[in-house]
């Protein structure tokens, strides 16, 4: 000690007092007999103050607050109230540098001085914080919501990190959820609406009240509007059991004059039974059939031609060295996705016997159904297409020719694409993967309520 200057000799108790400070953590906060701003400002609960942190055997952080003292009047006929003493609630929190957190929250407790108020005896309550009888904080359901809609994740995960149960973390976020879903405003300014259907289980459909999952089959409509920049912004709307006209026309119905009278186009698959709730109750918007069921069916025509042809031929279905099957995925490419090593192959099969050339006829219309929408511009696009539906089903190749039957029964809904600018469903195919994707990361789900409204969140549907 005698060897250190006397300036460094005079800092030393500064430091031991410090450090000492430093090794209690609740010292901090009475350190200078009021609370600690820092440790208020790093937990962040307005109108609470951090009285001591402590750290459990798991690993986890328990976290004391309490509100300070003040004047109080009674909730219901305003007379300065007596304090009571304090209760202890402990919440569940969002997680902190990766630790599960529990927030011990010392609440205030009064007695209404009145005899006749009957109130009597009541105690703080901080909606910022948590809601009454809640389990979770307020953030820690923010913080389980976004994790849910953002970063795909179950809520078996978000509990793993809050240090909590399935029950407990559904049970907070549900009523949210709730509250959300009957809020009308989320089904405003939807001008482009779309519809698909998808199944939620593969398991019985045996009725719910029967301990079943009832119907297999949900019908989805999403809201496939543009915004000011042309962006399609596809939003689910909701999921209803069932696959049927019937089903999609009470939707409909049930959503009012005023959003039916906003819808200006529909998009849909070649699907009559949606058609028919189209006309019935969307009678002024405009149907459009999906582009990509359009090419589909054109592809599909080509695979049939190539299986019937193989038959007539070989008496068999195609083997690994008929011609035409070892070029089957060929077939099913876009001309323009080929290289020239695919090229000379499918003109080899062409080539090997003269009997193939139904093949490539139907391959070179289903071409020529896919260039359409490839085009520069609609207008290009539309002419090609109407070519399509004015030819097409006169070819004398049977599976060419009941193309051609379809997209000239779907003639308007088919050449509505090109009119309504590239107007197309698919918002809502992209709406059904992300539906799959959290159906199996939740490894599947047993009540459709609950599916409907993991569903609506993660697909946008939801204002929250």
């Amino acid at each position: 000690m005698g060897s250190r200057s006397p300036r460094i000799r005079g800092l030393l108790p500064l430091l031991i007092a410090r450090t000492s400070t430093m090794s209690e953590p609740t010292l901090c906060c009475r350190a200078s007999g009021g609370y600690c701003d820092r440790c208020d400002l790093l937990v962040g609960l307005d109108g609470l103050h951090v009285i001591g942190v402590d750290r459990d055997d798991g690993g986890g952080l328990t976290v004391r607050v309490e509100s300070a003292p003040e004047g109080m009047g009674c909730r219901r006929c305003g007379v300065i109230a007596h304090g009571h003493g304090r209760d202890e609630v402990e919440l569940v929190d969002a997680p902190a540098m990766g630790r599960p957190v529990r927030i011990v929250w010392r609440k205030r407790r009064w007695v209404c001085p009145d005899r006749a108020c009957p109130v009597g005896v009541f105690v703080e309550q901080g909606d910022q914080v948590a809601a009454p009888r809640a389990r979770l904080t307020a953030r820690a359901c923010r913080w389980a919501i976004d994790q849910l809609h953002w970063q795909h994740g179950s809520v078996n995960g978000i509990r793993r990190q809050l240090g909590c149960g399935w029950r407990t973390v559904w049970e907070a976020i549900k009523p949210i959820l709730q509250a959300a879903d009957t809020d009308p405003a989320r089904f405003e300014g939807v001008s482009i609406l779309g519809v698909d259907e998808h199944i939620w289980h593969h398991v019985s459909t045996k009725p719910v009240q029967d301990g079943g999952r009832g119907p297999k089959e949900l019908t989805g409509m999403v809201d496939l509007s543009r915004d000011e920049h042309g962006k399609v912004r596809a939003r689910l709307l909701d999921l209803v059991p069932g696959r049927s006209g019937e089903t999609y026309r009470a939707w409909l119905k049930d959503r009012g004059e005023a959003f039916r009278a906003g819808v200006q186009i529909a998009t849909l698959d070649p699907f009559h039974g949606y058609k028919n709730a189209i006309d019935d109750q969307l009678a002024d918007a405009r149907s459009v059939l999906d582009a990509f069921h359009v090419v589909k069916l054109a592809t599909a025509a080509v695979d049939d031609t190539r299986r019937r042809v193989q038959q007539d031929i070989h008496g068999h279905r195609g083997r690994k060295n008929d011609p035409l099957y070892r070029v089957r995925n060929i077939l099913r490419a876009g001309v323009e996705n080929l290289t020239d090593r695919q090229k000379a192959r499918l003109e080899a099969a062409f080539a090997a016997d003269e009997r193939h050339v139904e093949v490539e006829v139907a391959w070179s219309c289903a071409q020529q159904v896919r260039s359409a929408y490839h085009q520069d511009t609609h207008a290009a696009g539309l002419a090609i297409a109407t070519t399509v539906v004015d030819t097409f089903h006169t070819c004398p190749i049977p599976e060419v020719a009941r193309l051609g039957k379809t997209l000239k029964t779907w003639r308007t809904e088919y050449l509505g694409y090109f009119h309504t600018s590239g107007a197309s469903n698919g918002g809502t195919e992209a709406m059904n993967g992300l539906i799959e994707l959290h159906r199996r990361i939740a490894r599947g789900f047993r009540n459709r309520d609950n599916y409907r409204l993991r569903m609506l969140l993660i697909g946008g549907g939801l204002r929250l």
